[in-house]
């Protein structure tokens, strides 16, 4: 069994896959706050599993999990998970004070990518661009993720696009991510509500101003993302996940709309057939815990590779 986990600021959730890649069993379970809860979250989440799949611990070949923060891959080490109430924690020590298996750690989005590629049948390139609190992408190349020089590759969100624009987190004008991450734009927004990029797109829908401005917001964002990402590392899709997609249609409205209005005034743009290379994920989709499996897999498979060489 590959185990993969994707560590989530509210919730994790958890995937098994047995040897034909299949996903035997999966679970939910709350996501607890600061560095020892989300060691014991990781665990209870193994628990679950083995529940829910029935097999013991002697059939987990690897663990792979995708969280938020700064990670170093290699290390296993985790800076400024800020959601999860982190600001550094040697993850993969930790975890195999408890569980002694192969073990492997990756950015939450990074391993989303991977999976949104696995469950795409593996095209030959491939963006995941994740519309959530903020804004970031995953690039998948023939199957492996693209970091770039410094592990940066995909962070468009923090592609300014507007410098006369609201100020962003980091600091720049007019991100891609203050225009549609969701907690830039509920910001902007200031009205109370649980969710509030919903009560935007009623509100819109309704003729309120306010909000039409930033759903017209929100698709100009995305639509400079996919543009982005396409002109950038010429990905042939771009699928799109995250808790804005909940949105489904209507979100997927706006934004091709906004693809092929800017597309009327080029024809550079129309050659580039943006709108016709987006895609999203399907609510309630494993991606983000199926690529964390597939990180675990491969660390597993280099580590083995590595042994064998050192014994040859």
């Amino acid at each position: 069994m590959r185990l993969g986990l994707d560590v989530g600021g509210t919730k994790t959730d958890a995937v098994a896959l047995d040897g034909t890649d299949r996903i035997v069993a999966r679970v939910r379970v709350r996501t607890g706050w600061g560095r020892d809860a989300v060691v014991m979250t990781i665990l209870d989440a193994i628990a679950a599993l083995r529940a829910e799949g029935s097999f013991d611990h002697d059939a987990i070949a690897s663990v792979g999990v995708g969280i938020p923060g700064l990670v170093d891959a290699e290390g296993g080490r985790v800076l400024h998970a800020v959601n999860l109430g982190v600001q550094e924690l040697e993850l993969a020590a930790a975890v195999r004070e408890a569980l002694d298996v192969p073990f492997a750690v990756e950015n939450d989005v990074k391993a989303a990518a991977l999976g949104a590629a696995a469950l795409h049948g593996d095209p030959p390139s491939m963006a995941y661009l994740n519309l959530g609190t903020g804004v970031a992408a995953g690039i998948v190349v023939d199957g492996a993720l693209w970091r770039g020089a410094r592990g940066t590759a995909g962070e468009v969100g923090h592609i300014s696009i507007d410098p006369r624009g609201r100020l962003c987190g980091c600091g720049q004008r007019g991100c891609v991510e203050s225009f549609c991450g969701g907690g830039a734009v509920a910001k902007a927004w200031g009205r109370p509500g649980e969710l509030p990029i919903l009560d935007i797109f009623d509100a819109a829908e309704g003729g309120d101003a306010t909000a039409r401005e930033l759903r017209e917001g929100i698709a100009y964002g995305a639509a400079s993302a996919v543009r982005i990402l396409v002109l950038s590392a010429d990905v042939e899709t771009v699928v799109l996940g995250g808790g804005l997609t909940a949105l489904g249609d209507r979100l997927r409205g706006v934004l091709t709309r906004r693809l092929r209005e800017e597309a009327e005034v080029s024809a550079f743009l129309r050659s580039l057939r943006l709108d016709e290379r987006i895609e999203m994920l399907p609510a309630g989709s494993p991606a983000a815990a199926l690529g964390a499996a597939l990180v675990g897999a491969a660390h597993d498979r280099v580590g083995t590779e590595q042994g064998a060489e050192s014994h040859g």
